[in-house]
């Protein structure tokens, strides 16, 4: 899938296609993130001075480079904060290195190396997840990776499958005629974006002759015509040593730990016409679709493509005066404006990317200012992609469907020559330039994004030191450097732009479909693999596991009722914050549904003491970020920020949860903000078959059935936010969470000060969930969405809450089920042997008042059926067999290795604390839940599968291409 580790919009984004399918969390919604992300900054001296200081320690201070004979390039990294470690393997190819007619064949060949080896001819995501590896790959402009992170005891393991693969993997003819389906599954699933869409023309546009034109993923008329020779020449030209880069971050001894690289890779040929070798491209085009990658967040995250070019400089583009029109089924208009820039290791990177947060980073940026204060647009965002060979500035303006796209294109570039023409200020620029520096030391504070950042850097531009460079040119731009680089690059004659203008839709099929009959299909699974054949291919693993430090956060309570949770960890010079609040979006009423996500969006709008721009600069001056995102049973509050600015985070915290005002130009200027939002939810498969999903298991009256609507967001006033705030936000139904480098005392005495007057009176709001009944037999719902090219599937109905005493039995049963798209009964049989779904899991989300059992899957329309036949048939063999010992432990095993990795990432870490203390458990619970897990029996898990999976009473939700209505989805 398109993905974006976690990168910001500083230089080298690292934009891939990933194998595994982020998950959807259906009951905690979508969360309505605030409109504005705040973001906070120390003075400029400070701030330099801790850049200086900080740095060389969290990048390449203590990375060490070592080259095989055989050419492998290794670079290691001693982090010893927790007894985890990541190994990453970096190939240097990609899409750029693709012939013409066999677009999308890197991605294809990312897909096969997970299908086994010559030694193990097993899908080697069992063997993954037999590890407890948290395991992934990807596929990008410059190169391919795949990438697991572990308890360090199983480093070795992981080092000899991934030297196996490296030589021997087995292509063959079925496991590629599988493995195209899901390919093009995928490829489906991003043609159902408009922004998708409307980035391939662009892109094309831009760069006619050149291979960044070309999607990274492919074309499906390509992928259709793949052959088994030409993926086996393309794996023996480019997966070598020589052409690999292996990147080791964690807690392990360099010098053993070389010695055993030596041993499992040092015995590896090179092969001949390997080392990067790159099949050519330029000055091809594709007739075939080529595809771009969707605009997945505020944030700027995007997909793109790169190929040969110039050897320095920018590679010549296509321009035209002529915007490119698309007038396909959608949702909101788009404006999109791409402009050629240099590779990155040319000087102006620098200043393009501080040029990119002075136009679009908060809500004091340049074009937000001309485009969402305005009333223009919904949304800007923007990001600055430099790659090996080329790059581009892109810019995507989101609107309502009424508003003008030729006069928005107008301000826009209007907005730019105001800037070119009359300069940037000195204090624009150094808090671009803090902004920046702390974003990334921000995204660098957990060992796989270490090591993703080193292996992006060696394999893109040849160095592992670019980001100490490129931060050392970034403190040394100056206001002239930017006006500088806009007059350079962002010329009318350089840029393309892309209009998309919806044309009119109808949803058709809503609504509940009972139906008494049965599937009549009869799709019987495989063989399932047998756990003992995992067994037999998993390499020698040390038994004896490493003891996780029992470390507690410490915990009190104001006499307000506020929980607070502590606990330091000066790892990194940074601190996480998270928060819960009890006032989800169960609290809406029924006619002003929304009301909830509402009021947390306008909460950092203003203040009885700070406007929203006063607000907003005061955080942006420090590079940090605060968000609220509402849930159904709850507002979780998100924040991080280098070390010394935690007090600001707590005071404009503290500020906003008892001062906001909610400003009525605010609220009016987010509510057509929102309402453009809901145009765009409501085009998306995914959203509409979760909606109705959630609405056919939960009645009417139920909390959980009401979503906005455009009705209920126009009922919504000013007084409604303030009554709501006013009953729901209250100290006690507040928790705070907080992990990171700080002393204990004065933390305590910090929040003492800010939140102790935070007052409460009354009782705090109570809800009573109705129970709710199980379906009497299977009830499909098939909608319709015009112009859209993939289905989204929900399966499922009630499930148990989090204090269901079955709970951990749960876990490991869905783990077995479906909770991994390769490893697991489902991803086996739907996935990986009959290539039917992109992406298949199960989840038991068990909340404090409801719980609910679904799978989603994404398809093919024409493999739909099948999917959903084969998902039954394997639901109802599990409830009637069981599963087998040696699976119940080998879940057991992955559930508790996932667990003890997941804790040594601070953002999962203090989240985990946080939801402990909302759940009312014990903050022991953080080093008690793998007992618990350790202890599921065997007839526990059966009993749970007897107990909890009812193929027969299920909900079918299918939103997705209108040849569906020709079928019959049970």
């Amino acid at each position: 899938m398109y993905g974006l580790s976690r990168f910001y919009k500083y230089s080298l984004p690292l934009l891939i296609l990933s194998l595994w399918l982020v998950a959807v969390f259906l009951l905690s919604d979508q969360p309505a993130n605030s409109q504005h992300t705040a973001i906070s900054n120390k003075e400029k001296s400070q701030s330099t001075l801790l850049v200086k200081r900080i740095m060389p320690s969290t990048l390449t201070e203590n990375v060490r480079k070592t080259v095989l004979e055989n050419g492998l390039t290794v670079l290691t990294k001693e982090v010893h904060t927790a007894p985890v470690v990541t190994v990453q393997v970096w190939y240097k190819v990609g899409s750029r290195n693709e012939e013409p007619g066999v677009n999308g064949i890197a991605h294809q060949l990312e897909h096969l190396m997970f299908k086994g080896t010559k030694n193990r001819p097993i899908q080697f995501g069992r063997l993954f997840s037999a590890l407890g590896s948290d395991s992934n790959a990807f596929t990008s402009y410059d190169q391919t990776a795949y990438y697991g992170t572990v308890e360090r005891n199983k480093l070795k393991a992981l080092l000899v499958l991934e030297a196996d693969r490296m030589q021997n993997s087995q292509i063959e003819p079925e496991q590629l005629a599988s493995e195209k389906r899901v390919v093009i599954s995928e490829l489906q699933g991003y043609e159902n974006s408009p922004e998708y869409r409307l980035n391939r023309a662009v892109m094309q546009a831009v760069f006619p002759n050149h291979a960044y034109g070309l999607p990274v993923g492919g074309t499906k008329a390509d992928v259709e015509k793949f052959e088994v020779e030409q993926v086996q020449k393309y794996y023996r030209n480019f997966y070598s040593p020589d052409n690999a880069v292996l990147v080791i971050v964690g807690d392990f001894q360099t010098a053993n730990t070389l010695e055993i690289i030596k041993e499992v890779f040092g015995k590896l040929p090179k092969r001949q016409g390997a080392g990067g070798r790159r099949q050519e491209v330029e000055g091809r085009r594709q007739d075939s679709e080529a595809v771009a990658s969707p605009r997945a967040s505020a944030e700027g995250r995007r997909q793109g493509a790169e190929g040969r070019g110039q050897e320095v400089g920018v590679i010549s583009s296509s321009s035209s005066s002529s915007p490119i029109v698309l007038r396909e089924p959608g949702a909101g208009r788009l404006l999109q404006v791409v402009y050629p820039l240099p590779d990155a290791n040319q000087p102006d990177v620098p200043a393009l990317d501080v040029m990119d947060y002075i136009f679009t980073e908060g809500r004091n940026s340049r074009l937000y200012q001309a485009l969402v204060e305005s009333g223009l647009a919904s949304e800007v965002t923007a990001s600055v992609t430099s790659l090996r060979e080329s790059g581009w500035y892109e810019i995507l303006v989101t609107a309502g469907s009424k508003k003008d796209l030729k006069k928005i294109d107008s301000v826009l570039s209007r907005a730019i020559a105001n800037v070119a023409e009359k300069g940037v200020t000195t204090e624009e620029v150094e808090r671009a330039k803090t902004q920046l520096t702390a974003d990334v030391i921000l995204s660098n504070r957990d060992i796989t994004s270490q090591a993703m950042r080193l292996g992006n850097d060696e394999t893109t531009v040849g160095d592992y030191r670019y980001t100490d460079r490129y931060l050392a040119a970034v403190r040394l731009v100056k206001p002239t450097d930017v006006v500088a680089v806009i007059n350079k690059y962002l010329t009318k004659k350089a840029r393309r732009v892309g209009f998309f203008e919806p044309t009119q839709k109808q949803i058709a099929g809503v609504g509940d479909k009972p139906d008494s009959a049965q599937t009549t299909e009869n799709f019987s699974p495989g063989v399932p693999v047998l756990p003992s054949e995992v067994v037999k291919y998993l390499p020698p693993v040390d038994l004896a596991t490493d003891a996780i430090a029992q470390v507690l956060p410490q915990k009190f309570k104001l006499t307000n009722g506020l929980r607070i949770l502590l606990l330091p960890d000066n790892s990194t010079p940074t601190v996480t914050l998270s928060g819960y609040i009890q006032a989800g979006t169960e609290f809406d009423p029924d006619d002003r549904a929304g009301l909830a996500a509402f009021v947390a969006d306008n909460l950092l709008n203003g203040t009885k003491s700070k406007d929203v721009l006063n607000i907003a600069k005061i955080l942006a001056e420090r590079g940090a970020s605060l968000n609220f995102e509402v849930h159904r049973e709850g507002v979780h509050i998100e924040g991080d920020s280098l070390a010394g600015d935690l007090p600001i985070i707590l005071e404009i915290l503290a500020d906003v949860l008892k001062n906001s005002t909610f400003p009525a130009q605010e609220l009016e200027l987010h509510r057509q903000q929102i309402l453009t939002d809901l145009q765009l939810e409501l085009d998306e498969p995914a959203e509409v078959a979760r909606r109705i999903f959630v609405q056919s298991i939960y009645p009417k009256k139920h909390p959980l059935h009401t979503f906005p609507t455009e009705e209920s967001l126009q009922q919504i006033q000013r007084q409604d936010a303030i009554d709501f705030k006013a009953k729901h936000y209250r100290p006690d139904t507040t928790v705070l969470a907080l992990v990171g480098d700080f002393d204990l005392d004065k933390v305590r005495s910090l929040i003492q000060n800010e939140f102790g007057n935070w007052e409460v009176s009354g009782q705090a709001p109570t809800l009573k969930y109705p129970p709710v009944s199980m379906p009497e037999r299977i009830v499909s719902v098939n909608t319709v969405l015009p112009g859209k090219a993939q289905a989204v599937t929900y399966m499922g109905y009630t499930g148990i809450k989090r204090y269901d005493p079955r709970f951990h039995a749960a876990l490991v049963l869905n783990q077995i089920l479906g909770g991994d798209t390769l490893s697991s009964r489902l991803g086996a049989e739907v996935r990986d042997r009959q290539g039917l779904s992109y992406g298949i899991y199960s989840y038991f989300q068990a909340g404090k008042s409801t719980g609910t059992f679904l799978i989603e899957m994404q398809t093919s329309p024409e493999d739909t059926s099948q999917a959903i036949a084969s998902t039954r048939q394997i639901l109802q063999q599990i409830h009637q067999q069981g599963v087998t010992a040696l699976e119940v432990e080998t879940a057991k095993r992955t559930l508790i290795s996932n667990y003890n990795v997941s804790l040594a990432n601070p953002e999962e870490l203090t989240d985990r604390i946080l939801m402990n203390e909302v759940y009312g458990l014990d903050k022991v619970e953080l080093h008690t839940f793998t007992d618990k897990l350790q202890k599921v029996t065997f007839e526990q898990v059966n009993q749970a599968a007897r107990e909890l999976l009812h193929p027969d009473q299920i909900v079918v939700v299918t939103a997705g291409p209108s040849v569906l209505a020709e079928k019959s989805i049970r």
